[in-house]
């Protein structure tokens, strides 16, 4: 199995649907379905490998590289809105230094808990906990703790950023799911 180890989260709203409410199997999320038996890690291209457009000469996993290119595209979505994008100062200014660490870590690691979230079985996140990750005062890389107004612009970047990948519908609404039964955790205030 490959691991992850955490590096602090910079993206609350985001994270929203990516954290676990804590590192034990037992209370990881169940792997979203699109039909009976079919994972949606399966759906979104499962373990075929391909080359890693990123990584010259690596492969990658279809269904993670899916996912990966959605969080990509969502994290740019969030930076990009002033509604919640408040919440991300510390990574903010560290991508604006040139610094690209933190955003990188942030996608592997967000990569990494959506894909064992949708049914991969070969990831496993290993983080902080769904309101410890939300929590400025536990983590760092947090300014300000979420509204259900946050919560609420964040679903909407997270739809911009699986259409602009072209995510079906279907698809999206299974992970809307996903992001809706973690509200309670995430918002704070």
């Amino acid at each position: 199995m490959k691991k992850l180890t955490f590096l602090p989260i910079a993206l609350a709203a985001f994270f929203s649907i990516l954290l676990i409410e804590s590192c034990s199997k037992s209370s990881s999320p169940t792997p979203a379905k699109t039909t009976i038996g079919t994972a949606l890690y399966d759906t979104l291209g499962g373990t075929t490998l391909v080359a890693d457009p990123t990584h010259a000469g690596a492969m990658i996993e279809k269904g993670r590289l899916s996912i990966r290119n959605v969080i990509d595209s969502t994290i740019f979505v969030i930076a990009a809105d002033s509604k919640i994008n408040g919440h991300f100062t510390v990574l903010l200014s560290e991508v604006t230094k040139g610094d690209l660490s933190g955003y990188t870590d942030l996608s592997e690691n967000l990569t990494t808990f959506v894909s064992g979230a949708t049914g991969a079985k070969d990831f496993i996140y290993i983080g902080l906990n769904m309101h410890d990750a939300h929590d400025p005062a536990v983590n760092p890389r947090i300014n300000g703790k979420a509204t259900n107004a946050d919560f609420d612009a964040f679903v909407a970047d997270l739809v911009t950023g699986a259409n602009k990948n072209k995510v079906p519908s279907g698809i999206i609404n299974s992970l809307g799911k996903i992001v809706e039964s973690l509200r309670t955790t995430v918002v704070q205030m």
